[in-house]
């Protein structure tokens, strides 16, 4: 999921060995629509293609979505086959290995960059750096560990709670704590408060499954102090991120559509709520001048460019921004239908959460929910094929925990 080129391979190979056994799918009523929640994105864009300016950066638009139809499509229709918290146990851990690897990559290869970190110097580039040297942009990174390291919290508590062998429990630990140190390595603003937030989704199930209560909150405390500890050491380290979540996400927020007032503007608010909040007032008005279709899935980037520059917003222009939240690119790109759009897709994993009462799940809707209004990831093919690759798996799961509560007799 991290590494477009080897990802885009591996769907190509599955969808290929998938159709080799195409007659083994099988589809109910339910899974149709949940197939069709989840591919709702790429239906609307060939509902929609006729909008387009141009055909090719139309087709190139539907390519970058196919994901959305392949993994439903094989996932779902081979739901027996999904074995749901191995496949998130292996995700966690090889997810976490992984970013060992790149650490241990970082610091050969980038001993300048690593001693300048060091020192404190540009602090707030350094999660930037670590990401870019991987090849993917560091808020798509840090969705991606927020919910490796939510899902390593719940088998922490599954290593306790099964009475696991010390080894395999301190291992787990191990794991767990890793993956929070690196979404403080990488260090967004929203991965972090995400992760918190899922960590207390995660620890409320445990506590409401009222399976040995007491074993819950003494292994939920000495969870919390572990990562008070890590914190703490990390913000000691880093002194920027007092800042960084205080005085330079809030800074000049008097200026929202007017950043070229400010003197250099990409030192003093290319990552602050300013810049959205300009970026958000601008797609808003060009939304609203194209309803109701919106101005065309391939057009959506180029319009938004142009009307920073005729309305004279140089800094939003010169550096391209794009909308920054999925919905209203969205209403941009598609109109009225748009929105619709990205809420169905998006609460429809919040609705398999809530109703199988799993707080991974839960966790992964809160993480690319609010991920998705600071940023647009359905418009990104890391944030594409993640969400299509776990929406098909938690909705397998969701097919197969009804089955086994319809074939439970009812007592008369």
């Amino acid at each position: 999921m991290i590494f477009r080129k080897p990802c885009s391979l591996l769907i190509i190979l599955f969808a290929a060995f998938n159709l080799m056994f195409f007659k083994k799918l099988k589809y109910s009523k339910k899974q149709l629509i949940l197939m069709a929640c989840i591919a709702s994105p790429i239906l609307l864009e060939l509902l929609l293609f006729w909008n387009n300016d141009s055909f090719t950066q139309g087709l190139k638009a539907i390519e970058k979505r196919t994901s959305l139809l392949i993994f439903p499509l094989f996932i779902i229709g081979n739901y027996q086959r999904v074995n749901f918290l191995k496949i998130v146990r292996t995700y966690v851990i090889g997810t976490t290995v992984i970013m060992f690897f790149f650490l241990i990559r970082f610091v050969i290869l980038f001993p300048d960059l690593v001693e300048k970190y060091l020192n404190r110097i540009d602090l707030w580039e350094m999660g930037y750096q670590f990401a870019n040297s991987i090849g993917i942009h560091a808020p798509a990174l840090n969705m991606h560990l927020a919910f490796v390291s939510v899902c390593a919290l719940y088998f922490v508590f599954e290593s306790f709670k099964n009475q696991e062998k010390l080894v395999f429990k301190i291992s787990t630990l191990f794991v767990f704590l890793s993956s929070f140190f690196f979404v403080l390595l990488v260090n967004t603003r929203m991965a972090l408060i995400n992760v918190l937030l899922g960590f207390l989704i995660v620890f409320f199930y445990e506590i409401r499954s009222k399976f040995n209560l007491k074993k819950i909150l003494l292994t939920g405390s000495v969870i919390v102090v572990l990562l008070g500890g890590i914190l703490f050491l990390f913000v000691q380290k880093n002194p920027y991120m007092k800042e960084k979540y205080s005085s330079v996400t809030f800074a000049y927020m008097d200026k929202v559509g007017k950043l070229d007032e400010i003197d250099h503007p990409e030192i003093k608010v290319f990552n602050s709520l300013v810049t959205r909040i300009s970026i958000w007032k601008s797609a808003w008005e060009l939304s609203v001048k194209n309803l109701p279709f919106g101005v065309g899935a391939s057009d959506g980037k180029p319009e938004l460019n142009k009307y920073y520059k005729a309305t004279n917003q140089h800094f939003l222009a010169k550096y391209e921004f794009p909308t920054h939240n999925q919905f209203l690119d969205f209403l941009l790109k598609f109109g009225i239908l748009g929105p619709l759009v990205v809420a169905l897709y998006i609460f429809a994993i919040g609705y398999l959460g809530f109703d199988l009462k799993n707080g991974m799940i839960l966790s992964f809707f809160l993480i690319f929910f609010t991920s998705n209004l600071t940023d647009d990831f359905l418009l990104r093919f890391d944030g594409i094929a993640f969400s299509g690759l776990w929406s098909s798996i938690f909705a397998s799961y969701w097919v197969q925990q009804k089955i086994i509560l319809d074939k439970v007799p009812v007592a008369v």
